[in-house]
């Protein structure tokens, strides 16, 4: 069977994106590869991550489960029509809401977890 995505990034949902970012730079030493105030994207070890704005985010409270950790799986695709209908055929399902669906799809996975089928952003290659 031919894979449908390839891994692409670990996001993270963050207030401040450009606070995080320079944050995990520093402790990873990752090159910011693109960054504003809705996105930032950093590249190292052959890892992309990339720290998305959540105007709202409440920060988890681990160990506890009232906000549960927030992060998602971003899975590069070539061509969106295409991966998300072979996603569907393996279990997934279309979130009822897609806030950017001409640049990502929102699926979610057998579990309910939350995944984005994505064209890679500029400078995650």
């Amino acid at each position: 069977m031919t894979a449908i995505a390839r891994f692409g990034a670990v996001s993270l949902d963050s207030r401040d994106p450009r606070h995080l970012g320079q944050f995990y730079k520093a402790l990873l030493d990752f090159e910011i590869r693109y960054e504003s105030d809705e996105l930032v994207v950093l590249r190292g070890g052959g890892v992309t991550l990339t720290i998305e704005q959540v105007a709202d985010h409440k920060p988890p409270d681990w160990p506890g489960n009232q906000v549960p950790k927030q992060m998602h799986l971003d899975l590069f695709v070539t061509d969106l029509d295409v991966a998300e209908e072979a996603a569907i055929g393996q279990g997934a399902v279309k979130a009822a809401f897609q806030p950017a669906p001409d640049r990502w799809r929102v699926l979610l996975d057998p579990s309910g977890h939350p995944f984005c089928l994505t064209v890679p952003p500029a400078g995650s290659e």
